[in-house]
């Protein structure tokens, strides 16, 4: 499913995601495959689990984040 992560918080390691549906999932920092530091605002790929967002791959930038952000 594809959504856009409307609010996180890095203290606390959680956030809402808005999905195509305009249903809104929650997730933990742990669920996100690949790395970024802002995170709000980015489109991502997830799975879905009720109300929890889970395997959340980041598609904003380069299209090598989707790997974890490996260097060439």
């Amino acid at each position: 499913m594809y959504g856009e992560i409307t609010k996180f918080r890095s203290d606390l390691g959680v956030g809402i995601i808005k999905s195509e549906d305009g249903r809104k999932y929650r997730f933990e920092q742990s669920a996100i495959l690949n790395r970024r530091d802002d995170l709000e605002g980015v489109e991502v790929y997830f799975d879905a689990n009720a109300i929890k967002a889970r395997e959340v791959i980041v598609l904003a930038g380069s299209p090598w984040a989707a790997f974890g952000g490996v260097g060439l």
